[in-house]
Formats: structure tokens, C-alpha cells, sequence
């Protein structure tokens, strides 16, 4: 019990209870947040609150409250300066909801992964809770989904255009992506007395204004009215907005809300953290695991994927299209020193139940150790132009020697078996590296049998969409990674990642890809179908049928149908997709991959004959000659004699029937 008790009291307080311990009569900060409590700096709301309370702020925590009960906001009392409100480390509604709208049935950040423990959109629903009881404490917004909501967006589950999550929630500030420097700087503002309504000058912050009078240097965006209204002008406004996402360039954006008499300001975004400052974050006190009071419903299941995680970097100058990071987390890449990591680690060797293995070292993309180029640090990204598509730009710095040096001191620390790399790597940035020490390693330490990689897509056309490298540069990678593997005498194969229905993908494209893939020898388990989650390119081009970086119209696949179809082209060998499978190459004239040979997706059933029953005559089907002549045929082509090397270095038999 005392063990317990003295654990309990190295978290953040939770209770009334919990503050009398530390002392406090009142907390300087309530932080409201849609997650249990999990005290881990993989967990946004940790480092933010750790971090306050390494300036000397009084930190209370209100984990997962009832938001139909405005006494559950209440139970550490009215904080002296603010509530902070996250809805998690997950927006809420895909936290909720798969790509179909279809309710998940767990939440791994909720205790014994219960589902229905936060609301929808959980940071306008908790702040609006806490307005009805606290009518004038400040109420600042944080976490991933305030972060990419900050301005008008298009809501994928409602399927509208939403207002600035700022003037739904009523609260007063929105800290925008990595928190770390605004949340300090509104700290002290609030302390030294300044009014919320007066703090407009914080970089990553948004605030919201009756009028213009102090917003010299603002750049006007098309008003809300004219962005719900017109779909060129909310593509032109997002790429406004995505262009102005670097804290070197970035320009104040100003949205005009017509109808409320109110602008929202967004300030340019905050400075990436040093690599000192990265430091110093990640060694905070934290306790590295969720609150005891959730050990008797199982834990939280989230803290199973990171606990032995390191993260090394953030930020991420990839560019995918259907990735929010660029709105979130920025190009910039900010790293970690290798003293710092090394450390973490062999604190992780020292928990009861380390067995030896670090599940992952590394960020966003795991290879990406440095800035692309050293411009980026002085003046930034540049605004209309990417680092890695089409190609790598002639000014990328593409050197692993840094990842490498530091994966081989994490490999020397007394009982670290095996390090893995679970985050992703960048194949083409791995290609840019003309050394090839980075791949000798990978594949040598790091790799257990398999490699997860994300080519996302094999047609040109849509990769182009995805803002991807071309097929020719995952061939080459395979190419190099199976001559690799070769080399060290191992046989590991690479898993690919693929997204079915991204704008772009006609069923042509969707067809293309099936065939890839009967050329692979492979059918992937799982298929990820375009999610439109909030602020990336991919949801405005899914939105509006327009390409926001060239204003061209793009094709976009919306019926559930038609997707259903281009996810079941990926998984055609599976019997629950032949019909789908069926329909999508019939309509698009492709009845030659209907048929016996090698090339064929699949094969034309048996007609069933007329008036025929079931039970007795069935039993007389089967042993009809021709039927039986048929099974034969087909299970010839299941069991070849020889099998064929597919591409990725994996044999597979011929089985694509």
C-alpha cells in the first residue's frame, strides 16, 4: 500500500487527494484530456505537462471525464491560470470510427481498451463542458486535433466544412503543433497577469479577433462563407495555408468569419526545438507507464506499443500527401543527441520486464536524422517545392552515418538483444545515400525475417497524387535489398504497405495494382483504404475533385462501392472478393484476366445447371467428368511442381487462382 502510495504520488495529481499530498490548495493548470492518463513522452499531454512543470507550474490532470457530467471537469477545482485541453494522442473521430464511419470496437487509450470512454470530437465537447461551469477561466486548446482543425476544415464523418475548431469550442487559444515553446510562453503571460485576450503575439498559437487594428502583416485567406460555398476557393485557401507551415516563411493567415463578425489569426508557427532543448524534454521525470489506479481494469493497451520504443527525431521532410505531419509537426527534422537516446535506453534495460529487444528507434520516418539540407535551418523549407518528389532534390544532404553510428551504440548496451526499426524508413532517401552502410546494417541487425515498407501504390499516376516515388524507385530498392540480403547470406522479404482508393486511382490504376501483385507472388492481409483525416493534401483533393498544388481537377473514387471494389482488387485471391473482383473487371473490359492462365486474377466459375437441387444432385455435380476435370485443371495451377521466384525474394508457389 505504501509502495503504491508513494508511486501514485510521482504522477501529476488526478484528486483533490493526490493535491493535498504534494501540498497544493489550487493547480495552476487542469489539463483535460481525451487519453487516460499514461505518463510517457510518446503521450502529447505528458511532455506538455511535464514540461510546465519543469518552469514551476502546478500541473492537475482530469483523464477521460464524463462529458455529460460538468462535475467530472470539476474535481480538482478552478485552476489559477487555465484548463488545457487534447483530445489525445488520437483525433478523436478516427480514434472512433474506421474509414467505412463503422465504430471500432476498442480504444487503446482507454483502460482495458474500452470503447465510448471519450465523445466525438472530444476537444470542442470538453471545452464547451468546461465554458458552461467556468464562464471566464482561459481555455487553451492543444494536441493533434485542435492542431490540424486550427482553421476551417473539411470534416470527413459530417461531410461539411467546419468552422475553426477555436470558435466551436469557445476557448480562447489553440497551441498548434509541438507545444513545447507556446505553452511556456502562454504560461507566463497568463502568470504576469496579461489578459487571454491580449496574449495575440505567440508563435504556434491561434487566437480569434473582432477586427484588424493590430494584425499588420497578415495574409487574408478566402472567408469561410466563400470556402464553403465554392471548392476552387477552399483549395486555394489550403494550399495557402499548407505553404505557410515553416517557422522561417511562414506568414500570419487571417480567416474571416462573415456571418460571426470575427476573424481567426493563425501566427506563424513555432521554432523547431534545438537539439538541446529535445534533450532536456526527454528527461523529464517521467514515470514511463499509465496511472495505477487503471492496473485492476488490465492497464492501458497503448503503453505496449512504445514502452520500449525510443524516439529519436520529428518532423518529417517526406512530403507524403496523405499525411498530416507537414500541419502538425512541420519539415523541419529535429533529432535527439545520441547521449540522450543511449541513455533512455539503458533505462529500458533496467524494467522488470525489458526481454531484451527495442521495438523501434526513430520518428515520423526512422532514417531521417538531420534537416534535408542545411538552408532549412537558417531560411527553411522551401514553400511550393518538395525534398524528395518528384526526386530528390539536388540539394538533399542523404547520409545515414549518424542513424548508423547511433544503432550500434544502442546495439553495444548490456542486455539489448536485438534493435528494430518499426517506424518506417524512406526507401528513396535511403537510395539518395550513395553509400551503402545504412542497408548493410538494416539488413544484417535489424531486420527479423521481414522489412514493412510503404510504396503505397504501383501506378505512376497515382503516386504522383500521393506525392510518392515512382514504381521504378521501390524496383530498384527491392533490387538492392534482396542483392543485399544475398550478400549476407539471409533470406528476408519485404512486406509492402498499399492504400486502395486515393484521388488519382481510377479502377484502371486498382487493376494495375492487382496484377503487380499477381506478379509478386503476393496478396497483403491487410488493405488501408484512404482514410480523409483532417489538413492533409489527400482530403483536399478527396473534397474538392482539385489538386490544391496545381488546381487541376483529379479524379477521386467516393461510392463505397466503387472502393469496395478497388480494396478487393488488392485481395483478389481472398473467395469473399470474387464477385467484387468480378464486377470491377468486367466493367472496365478486362474479362482477359478472366480465365486458366498465369496471367488471370481469377477463373470463370462453373453455371450451375438448370433446375438442378441440392443435396442428392449435388453429390452428382461433383462427380460429374467435366467438373472433375475442371478441379484438376485448377488444382494443377495451385501445386505446380516448380515454384517461382517472386520479387521481393520470397518463393511462393503459383497460386493465382
Amino acid at each position: 500500500m505504501k509502495r503504491s502510495r508513494m508511486m501514485r504520488q510521482n504522477f501529476l495529481p488526478m484528486t483533490q487527494e493526490e493535491m493535498r499530498e504534494r501540498g497544493w490548495e489550487q493547480c495552476d493548470f487542469v489539463y483535460v484530456i481525451g487519453d487516460a492518463y499514461v505518463d510517457h513522452p510518446s503521450f502529447g499531454p505528458a511532455i506538455i505537462s511535464r514540461v510546465l512543470e519543469s518552469r514551476g507550474y502546478r500541473v492537475g490532470i482530469v483523464a477521460q471525464p464524463d462529458w455529460k457530467n460538468p462535475e467530472s471537469i470539476s474535481i480538482l477545482g478552478k485552476p489559477r491560470l487555465g484548463f488545457l485541453v487534447s483530445a489525445g494522442n488520437m483525433d478523436s473521430m478516427v480514434n472512433h470510427y474506421t474509414v467505412s464511419k463503422k465504430r471500432r470496437r476498442e480504444d487503446m487509450y482507454t483502460p482495458g481498451g474500452v470503447m465510448g470512454k471519450r465523445p466525438d470530437y472530444a476537444a470542442v465537447v470538453y471545452s464547451n463542458l468546461i465554458r458552461s461551469v467556468y464562464k471566464e477561466t482561459p481555455i487553451i486548446l492543444g494536441g493533434i486535433e485542435a492542431s490540424l482543425r486550427r482553421l476551417a476544415h473539411y470534416d470527413y464523418w459530417s461531410n461539411k466544412v467546419k468552422r475553426s475548431i477555436l470558435l466551436d469550442s469557445q476557448a480562447d487559444l489553440i497551441s498548434y503543433g509541438m507545444g513545447e515553446h507556446s505553452i511556456v510562453e502562454i504560461a507566463d503571460a497568463l502568470d504576469a497577469g496579461i489578459d487571454v485576450r491580449d496574449i495575440t503575439y505567440i508563435a504556434g498559437t491561434v487566437f480569434r479577433t473582432k477586427n484588424l487594428d493590430l494584425i499588420y502583416d497578415g495574409m487574408e485567406l478566402p472567408s469561410f462563407e466563400q470556402i464553403r460555398e465554392d471548392k476552387k476557393q477552399y483549395a486555394k485557401s489550403f494550399y495557402t495555408q499548407y505553404s505557410n507551415t515553416d517557422p522561417f516563411s511562414g506568414k500570419r493567415l487571417i480567416e474571416l468569419y462573415e456571418k460571426d463578425h470575427v476573424y481567426v489569426i493563425q501566427n506563424p508557427p513555432a521554432m523547431p526545438l534545438t537539439q538541446m532543448e529535445m534533450d532536456d524534454v526527454y528527461a523529464l521525470p517521467y514515470m514511463r507507464t499509465y496511472h495505477p489506479s487503471y492496473e485492476a481494469a488490465g492497464g492501458v493497451p497503448a503503453i505496449k506499443e512504445i514502452k520500449f520504443s525510443l524516439i529519436s527525431n520529428r518532423g518529417c521532410f517526406g512530403g507524403c500527401s496523405f499525411c498530416a505531419l507537414t500541419f502538425h509537426q512541420g519539415r523541419i527534422v529535429q533529432t535527439r543527441s545520441h547521449e540522450s537516446i543511449v541513455e533512455e535506453a539503458k533505462m529500458l534495460t533496467k524494467e522488470p520486464d525489458f526481454k531484451g529487444y527495442i521495438h523501434d528507434v526513430g520518428g515520423p520516418t526512422a532514417n531521417f536524422r538531420a534537416p534535408a539540407c542545411q538552408k532549412q535551418m537558417t531560411k527553411g523549407v522551401c514553400p511550393n517545392k518538395q525534398c524528395l518528389f518528384p526526386k530528390p532534390c539536388e540539394r538533399l544532404q542523404a547520409d545515414h552515418s549518424d542513424y548508423v553510428l547511433l544503432l550500434r551504440k544502442l546495439r553495444e548496451i548490456p542486455g539489448v538483444k536485438k534493435v528494430f526499426i518499426r517506424s518506417g524508413i524512406r526507401f528513396d532517401y535511403l537510395l539518395a545515400d550513395k553509400k551503402q552502410d545504412f542497408l548493410r546494417e538494416l539488413c544484417k541487425y535489424h531486420v527479423s525475417g521481414q522489412l514493412k515498407v510503404a510504396p503505397e501504390h504501383v501506378a505512376d499516376q497515382v503516386l504522383k497524387y500521393m506525392g510518392k516515388p515512382s514504381n521504378q524507385v521501390y524496383q530498384k530498392f527491392m533490387k538492392e535489398y534482396e542483392k543485399m540480403n544475398q550478400n549476407l547470406g539471409l533470406k528476408q522479404y519485404l512486406v509492402p504497405y498499399l492504400m486502395s482508393s486515393h484521388p488519382g486511382s481510377t479502377m484502371k490504376e486498382a487493376i494495375e495494382m492487382a496484377e503487380y501483385l499477381r506478379d509478386l507472388g503476393y496478396m497483403p492481409e491487410q488493405v488501408q483504404d484512404f482514410y480523409p483525416t483532417p489538413s492533409t493534401i489527400s482530403t483536399c483533393m478527396y473534397y474538392t475533385g482539385y489538386d490544391p498544388r496545381t488546381m487541376q481537377p483529379v479524379y477521386v473514387p467516393i461510392n463505397p462501392h466503387e472502393k469496395a471494389m478497388q480494396r478487393a482488387l488488392i485481395q483478389y485471391r481472398d473467395p469473399k472478393n470474387y464477385e467484387l473482383v468480378k464486377e470491377a473487371l468486367l466493367r472496365e473490359g478486362r474479362d482477359d484476366l478472366i480465365g486458366f492462365g498465369p496471367e488471370c486474377l481469377i477463373t470463370p466459375r462453373p453455371m450451375k445447371i438448370m433446375g438442378e437441387k441440392k443435396g442428392k444432385n449435388r453429390q452428382r455435380q461433383q462427380r460429374d467428368p467435366e467438373k472433375q476435370n475442371l478441379k484438376k485443371d485448377i488444382q494443377k495451377r495451385k501445386n505446380p511442381k516448380e515454384k517461382q521466384k517472386v520479387g521481393n525474394g520470397k518463393k511462393r508457389k503459383n497460386d493465382r487462382a
